[in-house]
């Protein structure tokens, strides 16, 4: 026998059971819309769970998490999921239960992300209607044929819906459940006028036909306390800016506005020819006249700056609309195109080239001056009645004034041009 050699002993260790321990258990629930019929569902299913996870023995109520109104395709926006899946990752919840892989997402791909998620922390979500365990790695192809076909079937219920839309485009129907719109309500499936609230669009539209910007009928809606349609106290320059473009104020509507792009991420985008579009006239009460209504898209085409270059492409200005002064939006150099600015001079009011202002002559050398009694005293005799310069009648009859080295040139909106000389 070798003199190192020593026999082997070896000693079987059985592994230990499992401490018994109560799992600490959850359930998931979720609705996709708000109606009374789903609502008293959801409240079923939470009870349910509740109760079934509450008198289990061995099993320790850890909360049951749900979404109601929300797309089972997007996970984003679900509150319940989301915070259960934070619950999990503090060690929270051992075990969870849901009705069906549809409930917790209609998306493959989202649902085998929170299925791996929780599979590495050794948590089973247990669906019932399925009857499959998440944590069974044997169980991952089921579960992903299953999505598929959950997911597919959202397809076709987006297609159907899609399709149904455009029958409806075609008929001219149009939609009559507004919600927080300003002016108008639904009442039995009828678009009505709120009247206190189609003044406040009325106003609107006439402060912007005065002159004002969005950002000075803001600040005069403020300081008149008048709230928006959600009842905010503070208005955004957005909103007014879209009130006075939306068609529906002159009682007409425009259809397919935006589509969506893919039924799965929801994004819409907004239609600018990739889809057809239907215009309804006449679709209901108008709030403002539809003269009123094309003048200000008019003002605001205008106020937008667009210029026509030579090769026929536009582009925008970079001059900037003045609500303040009338005459800086009518006072144009003549040999650089910027706009002209009101100044303090030696105690007169002037206006000058802005480009030559902040560059100097080198930029614009034959810009001249404009003392502001001049030019009103001008626009009064060639423009207004009796002699007397009138701002409301300048901006309606005048698109423009052209200031050169010698003389200005008044440009009508009729198109009509008439040349002064200067001083």
């Amino acid at each position: 026998m070798p003199k190192n050699y020593f026999m082997k002993k070896i000693i079987f260790i059985p592994p230990k059971p499992p401490e018994p321990k109560k799992l600490k258990v959850a359930a998931y629930c979720r609705v996709s819309t708000l109606s009374p019929t789903q609502k008293r569902s959801l409240d079923w299913q939470i009870k349910s769970y509740t109760k079934m996870i509450s008198e289990h023995p061995d099993w320790i109520f850890a909360g049951v998490f749900y979404d109601a109104g929300k797309s089972g395709l997007r996970r984003s926006g679900r509150i319940g999921l989301n915070k259960m899946l934070k619950k999990v990752a503090k060690g929270k919840i051992d075990y969870i239960i849901t009705k069906s892989i549809s409930r917790v997402s209609r998306d493959t791909v989202e649902v085998l992300k929170i299925v791996r998620y929780l599979r590495e922390r050794r948590i089973n979500m247990y669906f019932e209607n399925e009857n499959l365990d998440s944590i069974r790695l044997d169980k991952e192809f089921e579960i992903t044929l299953r999505s598929m076909l959950v997911q597919d079937e959202s397809r076709n219920i987006s297609e159907n819906i899609q399709w149904g839309f455009q029958r409806k485009f075609e008929k001219g129907d149009i939609f009559t459940k507004y919600k927080n719109f300003m002016g108008y309500t639904c009442v039995d499936g009828e678009i009505v006028i709120v009247s206190e609230q189609a003044e406040v669009v009325r106003k609107i539209f006439e402060l912007y036909l005065q002159g004002l910007s969005f950002g000075q009928i803001k600040a005069y809606l403020e300081a008149m306390r008048i709230k928006t349609v959600t009842g905010n106290e503070y208005w955004d320059t957005t909103t007014i800016q879209k009130m006075l473009k939306n068609e529906k104020y002159k009682g007409d509507t425009m259809l397919q506005k935006t589509y969506t792009e893919d039924f799965m991420i929801g994004k819409k985008a907004r239609n600018v020819g990739q889809r057809n579009q239907y215009y309804v006239a006449n679709s209901h009460p108008a709030i403002v006249s539809g003269e009123e209504f094309d003048k200000v898209q008019v003002e605001m085409a205008k106020r937008v700056r667009l210029v026509r270059k030579a090769d026929g492409t536009v582009e925008s200005n970079s001059r900037k609309y003045n609500g303040k002064y009338l005459l800086g939006n009518l006072l144009v150099c003549g040999d650089c195109g910027a706009s002209f600015r009101r100044r303090t001079e030696r105690g007169k009011v002037v206006w000058r080239c802005a480009e030559r202002i902040e560059k100097g002559k080198e930029v614009c050398f034959n810009s001249p001056t404009l003392n502001e009694d001049w030019i009103q005293k001008v626009l009064g005799e060639m423009v207004c009645e009796n002699d007397v310069y009138n701002e409301d009648t300048v901006r309606n009859s005048i698109e423009k004034i052209l200031i050169f080295e010698s003389y200005l040139e008044i440009c009508y909106r009729n198109e009509k041009k008439l040349n002064v000389k200067l001083f």
